[in-house]
């Protein structure tokens, strides 16, 4: 019997920090990581349904971070109400691209076809280009980004990383 093999442990922690509403925040929160050296992959940042809060979905590197020293250092400023570490194979994680690609006339057709391949949307056709956008799991951006560096990236924009955990299902 063949069992399935197991899931590749996470190279990245990803952190939801639900923090107060105010100046200076973000800047404390960053400030920390930088003090420490750990690596910051990814940071997105925004209000929540209840406008006194925002949260920070911050993803860093295990390799320079470990993950209980994170923890107890953000613990540490006042403004943090509740850290939670996102395993990625229980949460739903969202980032979104833009991209701006070379798009000749003989190759326009290659970048449209790769696009909607990846349910993406072209925003913006210039003459010799086009803007297009994704919003997706981050290893399909990664997917998409490299099948379109060979046609030319021009400009590339991507958010970072946003997540929740699953819901849990009946049944």
């Amino acid at each position: 019997m063949n069992l399935p093999a197991p899931a590749p442990a996470p190279k990245h922690h990803v952190l939801s920090v639900l923090v107060e509403n105010r100046s200076g925040v973000l800047a404390r929160v960053a400030g920390l990581f930088a003090r420490r050296g750990y690596n910051i992959y990814s940071l997105a940042v925004a209000p929540t349904d209840d406008e006194r809060f925002s949260r920070i979905t911050v993803v860093v590197d295990v390799e320079t971070a470990p993950l209980e020293q994170i923890v107890k250092q953000l613990n540490k400023l006042i403004n943090v109400i509740k850290i939670s570490e996102l395993d990625p194979r229980d949460s739903v994680e969202r980032e979104l691209m833009l991209a701006t690609v070379k798009a000749l006339p003989d190759t326009r057709h290659q970048v449209i076809e790769l696009v909607e391949l990846f349910d993406g949307r072209v925003l913006d056709v210039g003459h010799d280009e086009m803007t297009v956008s994704l919003d997706d799991h981050p290893g399909r951006l990664d997917d998409l980004e490299e099948l379109l560096r060979p046609l030319g990236i021009i400009d590339l924009q991507r958010t970072g990383r946003v997540a929740l955990p699953k819901l849990e299902h009946a049944g």
